[in-house]
């Protein structure tokens, strides 16, 4: 599948602060990729420069293979769903989405037909005479959305929009705009910091942090197999453990010997071991295995998550069985939940 927008070495500041540090990227037609990162990562600076609504100091955006860094944002087909939706409150709900139709001066019969179609997709169909700030957030959000879509763009842009949504209608929302995307054919780059939704919607995630791109790769790459303490820390929770590679397959940490599915180590190099709190199962004491004290038992719904000390080291574990506060415990795992990385500064 071919490229419909190459980054290449893109490099942004402000005030001597530097957001974006060559960053490189590569997305392909109709996929749908999310930039994932915390506050002040750069993920927003990155889709504004996309969309035309900021400067650059070095590198490229080749968009269809044409560099876009000098076009003004509406000459790009690329369109944006800010975080705040910014419809226009004295229109009504048909008057805001055929907006950028009018201005473009379409016929009114196609006008009619094109948002007839954007209603029936964002299912907002029978509210067209609908004063804007009669809507609720969500259908707010419908329409912003619609907005945007019916102009057709190969690219659409969205930056945090499901923020405003309370937790329901935001889950309902990560579904719908996957299928909308793969209805329509059209590719879409989601700003989030929130892991859910990337991992929810995502053909792939790209992890941000101090402007640089962490890690790309599809969500059950980035989950399973991150690249450093930082993609695993933030994408889920993790139990990150100083080791070291005695050989291939195998490693020991907490003074025990584990076999693992990690090669291509050196011969007694100190390394991250990464282990899901879902991938640890907690049983009665045993011989040869790492052991603790429970120091704390929440129940989180569908799961209670616990907490075990093992020396000075707490670990994490998700399981569906409590457990006492001073229970000691095993920690058990098998080789394939074990992830071995290399130590970094990350």
């Amino acid at each position: 599948m071919s490229n419909i927008l190459t980054i290449d070495q893109l490099t942004k500041s402000f005030d001597e602060k530097v957001v974006l540090d060559t960053v490189s990227l590569d997305i392909k037609y109709n996929e749908f990729v999310t930039l994932l990162g915390p506050s002040g990562c750069g993920k927003t600076t990155l889709l504004r420069l996309i969309g035309g609504f900021e400067t650059y100091d070095e590198g490229r955006i080749d968009f269809e293979g044409v560099n876009i860094l000098t076009i003004p944002p509406n000459k790009r087909k690329i369109n944006t769903v800010f975080q705040h939706y910014a419809l226009f409150p004295h229109m009504n709900v048909f008057d805001n989405i055929a907006f950028g139709l009018k201005m473009k001066k379409h016929p009114k019969e196609s006008i009619q037909q094109a948002v007839s179609e954007m209603l029936d997709l964002v299912k907002l169909s029978g509210y067209e005479h609908r004063r804007i700030d009669t809507l609720s957030g969500g259908q707010q959000q419908r329409v912003a959305i619609a907005r945007a879509l019916v102009n057709r763009p190969k690219l659409l842009l969205l930056d945090e929009p499901l923020g405003a949504l309370d937790l329901k209608l935001r889950q309902d929302m990560q579904y719908e705009l996957k299928e909308m995307q793969r209805k329509l054919g059209i590719t879409f780059i989601f700003v989030t910091h929130d892991q859910e939704e990337a991992l929810t919607m995502s053909d792939r995630v790209v992890v941000m942090n101090d402007g640089v791109i962490q890690q790309i790769g599809t969500p059950e790459d980035i989950y399973n197999e991150p690249i450093n303490r930082f993609s695993a820390s933030f994408i889920g929770e993790s139990n990150i453990v100083d080791g070291i590679m005695v050989k291939d397959y195998e490693v020991i940490f907490e003074g025990i010997s584990h076999t693992c599915v990690d090669a291509g180590f050196k011969k007694q190099e100190e390394v991250d071991v990464v282990i899901r709190p879902e991938d640890i199962t907690l049983t009665q004491p045993k011989e040869n295995t790492i052991q603790g004290v429970v120091t704390d038992v929440i129940f989180k719904g569908v799961h209670y998550e616990i907490c075990v000390m093992v020396g000075d080291r707490e670990y994490v574990i998700h399981s569906t069985q409590s457990q006492e506060k001073e229970d000691k415990v095993s920690l058990n795992f098998g080789p394939n939940d074990l992830h071995i990385m290399r130590k970094s500064d990350d």
